[in-house]
């Protein structure tokens, strides 16, 4: 079948529903439907109030006042995720009924042929959460509720310490369990611009070798014991400590370090492979007596199953926009119940309020629940994204708002353009002492 030309697409939300591209009779609504709604428009909006590029996707319909809002956020690559939604998902799903979720997002990703990837992903993502959002306005309830109802009051979360120095993220960890904080994830610094999660130490760089601001593992090694020893010697029992690796060992390098962080009790260790070499997870696991948490570069809900059903992971921690949104998320949590394995979902900066409450929907309804990973978002953010959740006490509690409880203020938002990601002059630089590439 020949299809038209693809069209302009993502009118504000006030145009009227002629301005909607034309479409091919085949994708209108495939069967009969008891609600008359229908998506009239579907548009991305940029935004960075923290510095940090987040892409909202808002989806309109001709009941006045009802629209959904979902994220998309690839902060590394948001620019190329904005056409994707507004010139070839939008023309699939304009005209159709809001409420057949899991038909919409499957024409999505079933029709682009060649499917997968954060691109694609992240912009189904906006698409799936918004209609999720729509679902819970036209019920008059929070989203939670339509995925079940709760199994626990609010999700426990922890947040990230991570200094220059050892001295220094303790510091940082003592003020996190001073508000409250049962889990803290610890980092600390090395010379050169490769350290993650914290600072790179102010140290004279060592002329001997080819590359002097380069990553050196073996230090690497040495340092996170020693982090773990200093932190079990200052908060005792009291709270969990966790670490990222951020995909820069070898399977053995990884079980190496599983096994000299043990005496400590590591809630988890995250990424310790990256996702080039996740077919060896299963041995490392086998081998680590500390639980391996891993999917964050995850970019297909296929991907995310894998690592579950692979027996390589304890804990499964997506950054649910790279998978498709909500919809795959529930699915992964019901999977991750019924295998053992427990969430952890990605939420740092580069996961948008909405985002933040996706993963708490499905928080609170799973009984695979783990862990969440949180961030404190400042006011600027608040003042774009009005409803956005707080971390009290530790925990996440979920709107009871219908939908997400969240709205975007497009006003406020312009008043932050997003501008082009940094990481990739950060990753640019993340390199061996030899010179070569890591990743990162």
């Amino acid at each position: 079948m020949s299809l038209p030309a693809d069209e302009s697409v993502g009118a504000p939300a006030d145009a009227p529903t002629a301005e909607a591209p034309s479409r091919p009779a085949t994708f209108d609504d495939p069967w009969a439907v008891a609600a008359d709604v229908r998506i009239t428009g579907v548009r991305a909006i940029a935004t960075a109030p923290e510095g940090i590029a987040l892409v909202v996707v808002r989806v309109d319909t001709d009941v006045d006042g009802l629209y959904g809002l979902g994220c998309a956020t690839y902060t590394q690559r948001w620019r190329a995720v904005i056409p994707f939604v507004e010139e070839h998902l939008a023309r699939l799903v304009v005209g159709r009924y809001p409420g057949d979720i899991e038909d919409l997002t499957r024409l999505v990703r079933f029709s682009g042929y060649w499917r997968e990837g954060p691109v694609e992903n992240n912009a189904l993502s906006g698409l799936d959460m918004a209609l999720w959002d729509i679902a819970g306005k036209r019920a008059g309830l929070p989203v939670h509720e339509l995925l079940g109802g709760r199994v626990r009051a609010a999700a426990d979360t922890y947040l990230h310490a991570g200094g220059a120095t050892v001295e220094e993220t303790l510091d940082q960890a003592e003020a996190l369990v001073a508000r409250g904080q049962r889990h803290v994830r610890i980092q600390t610094g090395q010379p050169g611009i490769g350290a993650y999660g914290a600072p790179g130490l102010d140290e004279p760089p060592d002329r001997r070798v080819p590359y002097p601001a380069g990553w050196d593992v073996e230090r690497y090694l040495g340092d996170v014991p020693r982090l773990f020893a200093a932190a079990r010697e200052r908060f005792g029992e009291r709270i969990e400590l966790l670490h990222d690796v951020h995909n820069r060992l070898t399977p053995k390098q990884a079980v190496w370090l599983a096994r000299a962080v043990e005496p400590y009790r590591p809630f988890f260790l995250e990424d310790v492979l990256a996702p080039e070499h996740w077919d060896r997870l299963p041995e490392v696991r086998a081998a680590s007596p500390v639980p391996i948490a891993v999917g964050e570069l995850a970019t297909s809900q296929t991907d995310a199953a894998r690592l579950i059903l692979g027996g390589g992971v304890d804990l499964i921690r997506c950054h649910i926009s790279a998978i498709g949104g909500l919809t795959p998320a529930k699915k992964l949590s019901v999977l991750a119940e019924y295998t053992g394995v427990r969430t952890a979902w990605h939420a740092p900066g580069d996961t948008s309020p909405i985002a933040a409450a996706a993963n708490v929907a499905v928080d609170v309804t799973t009984a695979a629940f783990g862990i969440q990973e949180g961030h404190v978002y400042p006011e600027a953010v608040h003042e774009v994204f009005p409803g956005t959740l707080d971390i009290v006490d530790g925990w996440l509690t979920p709107n009871e708002a219908p939908g997400w409880g969240i709205d975007l203020d497009e006003a406020a938002a312009a008043r932050y353009p997003a501008e082009l990601s940094g990481h990739d002059a950060w990753a640019a630089g993340v390199r061996g002492h030899d010179g070569g590439l890591i990743a990162p």
